[in-house]
């Protein structure tokens, strides 16, 4: 046996700290950061610069150049040269607007979207693979050691297809995932922890392709969301985009060569960027065919092009408030992040909006990855300091669905995270023994207005009659918003469960789009539950009445079971309408004419059990 020794009262050696990385895989730029010294710092390339550019640009020979390298040939590679890929992410070929002007060529492939390129298919993945292999290369030549674990910031509205693409490509790049983190909790984390702050606090972050709103509740090191919301095709793009399309009508340019376009795009972010300097800006683009495009924008004319993007922000940041149940004045101060908060325009809405000047302290580029930072170093158990956590939120409601159609909510949207919910469930039929699951994500009351995530089933349940089975349906999601799903049959134990795959093709909009129709259909959401759930106690009733009177009609008059029959008639007609009060008031009509028929089929089963049976073998 070996023993260690040491002096009394000596210390134990300290554990062998791990390197860990967070790192902010954006839209337009991305960055890698890092602890040292309890600080977080933000790693540099070579040359000294922080972002690199989320670029990627596939040569014949299968070369690949990322960031800056890769961003020179835009115009002349247009089709091989790979920009915003983040908003490709988790989505199918079907969910491209049809408007939807892309230079690359899209494969024909089931599932996400594929692109051809000179060196073969890529996908949305394999693309973002090489931007964090590019951001590993910088942090492992920066630290001089290979990379512990990184936490990797997502948009809060990434769904599931969406997270799990993000997860893969890190897999790819030779990453292990600590933890995937949204990227408005990973900016309160570097306000909280480095400022000391506490109270309500809004980060509103409108990045290269996606806006987030998130409120959240810091005290003493807690980091609670109360509740999220956004517009997951809203972006520092989108204003981009407002600039080139007044382009091509002051030029009359209907139809630029997808080189072209990516020329005047370029020209118009890099005059989006100087106005939020200065009060014009100049633009000087020379075509592919010789023509030279100059014009002269001015900060008000880009205000009247964008105006209607930046008033599109601010319906997320109502909704967010309303759901955490606050007024503008509960807000203490709001976090801006993203490199297009720096435009004045945002900066003064946002002022104008909370009734206060925004948090500037920290660069807007940079606090998403400052955040991830911190939360790796904690994960690898580096931490220092006062301990903190972290409570994420869901954005969406979680369930399965239920006879009639209806959305059986398990998890609500805004639960913490992770989370663990479970309900109980029954058989409909005699004899059932089976069970299928129907997982499904959204706020309407109505299946066929949620969004489906998975389906599986339960098998071997023991025959019992209808209601008897219990079967406790637990729904788990992880921190990092992915969801598995178990059903287990109580007597039995038979059990299955399922992890929700991804299912790419799924639009982005979808989120956004279920959170507006479930508060514009409400009041119809809800007439609908309670017709769908009066038409499945009718049936069930129905059901059960014509099995017990097959099996026991004898024990009726015949003036009994004309009532009874009558109630049924009634029950039947009333099935076929949409008033749903009628069909109540025929269920406890039947109920009604059936309740001395029910005791007596209970009497007469007690007496047939016990028939033929002496008195000292009842007793106990």
């Amino acid at each position: 046996m070996l023993l260690q020794i040491s002096e009394p009262g000596a210390k134990a050696p300290a554990a062998p700290k791990r390197v860990a990385v967070g790192i902010d895989l954006g839209t337009t730029h991305s960055l890698v950061a890092t602890v040292r010294d309890q600080r977080p710092v933000v790693l540099e390339d070579a040359e000294g610069r922080v972002l690199l550019p989320s670029v990627v640009h596939y040569h014949a020979d299968r070369q690949v150049e990322v960031g800056y390298e890769a961003r020179a040939w835009q115009s002349e590679d247009p089709a091989n040269t790979f920009v915003s890929v983040k908003r490709y992410m988790g989505r199918g070929r079907g969910d491209l607007p049809d408007h939807l002007d892309i230079p690359y060529r899209l494969a024909d492939a089931p599932g996400m979207v594929q692109f051809e390129t000179r060196a073969g298919t890529v996908s949305p993945v394999q693309v973002s693979a090489e931007i964090l292999k590019a951001l590993r290369e910088r942090a492992v030549r920066s630290l001089g050691e290979e990379i512990g674990g990184a936490v990797i910031t997502v948009p809060a509205y990434f769904d599931e297809a969406q997270r799990q693409a993000t997860k893969d490509a890190a897999k790819l790049a030779g990453l292990e995932v600590l933890r995937l983190l949204n990227e408005p909790t990973a900016a309160a984390v570097a306000y909280g922890l480095d400022q000391g702050a506490e109270g309500i606090y809004a980060v509103y972050d409108l990045g290269g392709g996606t806006f987030d709103i998130s409120i959240l509740k810091l005290t003493r090191g807690v980091f609670e969301v109360l509740a999220t919301n956004g517009d997951p095709l809203l972006g520092g793009d989108d204003f981009d985009r407002a600039v080139y399309d007044w382009l091509l009508r002051e030029t009359g340019l209907a139809t630029p060569t997808p080189g072209d376009a990516r020329r005047l795009l370029g020209a118009a972010r890099s005059a989006k960027e100087l106005l939020s300097e200065r009060t014009e800006a100049p633009i000087s683009v020379v075509l592919s065919d010789g023509t030279r495009v100059e014009r002269t924008l001015s900060r008000w004319v880009f205000d009247t092009l964008t105006e209607s993007l930046v008033k599109k922000t601010l319906s997320p940041v109502r909704k967010a408030l309303r759901d955490a149940g606050l007024a503008i004045g509960d807000v203490k101060g709001v976090v801006l992040v993203g490199g297009a908060t720096r435009m004045p325009c945002i900066r003064q809405a946002v002022a104008e909006f909370f009734q206060q000047p925004p948090l500037t302290d920290l660069d807007p580029d940079q606090v998403v990855a400052i955040g991830a930072a911190l939360q790796a170093n904690a994960l690898v158990g580096n931490r220092g300091g006062d301990d903190w956590l972290l409570l994420d939120v869901i954005p969406l409601s979680l369930g399965i669905e239920t006879l009639g159609g209806l959305a059986e909510k398990i998890i609500p949207r805004n639960s913490t995270l992770p989370v663990a919910r479970a309900q109980e469930f029954t058989t409909w039929k005699d004899g059932q023994t089976a069970m299928s699951i129907h997982v499904v994500q959204g706020e309407r009351e109505l299946v066929s207005e949620c969004r489906s995530l998975a389906r599986f089933e339960l098998r071997g349940i023991p025959p019992m009659v209808a209601g008897a089975a219990r079967v406790r349906v637990t729904f788990q999601v992880d921190a990092d918003g992915l969801l598995s799903v178990s059903a287990a049959e109580q007597t039995s134990g038979v059990e299955a469960k399922i992890e929700v795959k991804p299912s790419y093709g799924l639009k982005d909009e979808d989120i956004t789009r279920m959170l507006e129709d479930s508060f514009r259909h409400a009041q119809d959401d809800i007439e609908a539950r309670r017709l769908r759930e009066q038409k499945v106690e009718g049936l069930r009733l129905l059901e059960a009445t014509e099995a017990a009177l097959a099996e026991d009609r004898a024990l009726l008059s015949e003036d009994e079971a004309a009532r009874i029959y009558q109630g049924m008639a009634q029950l039947r007609q009333t099935l076929d309408g949409s008033d749903w009060e009628a069909i109540k008031a025929a269920v406890e009509a039947l109920n009604q004419a059936s309740t001395e028929f029910a005791a007596r089929r209970m009497d007469h089963s007690i007496r047939r059990a016990l028939a033929g049976q002496k008195l000292e073998q009842l007793q106990v």
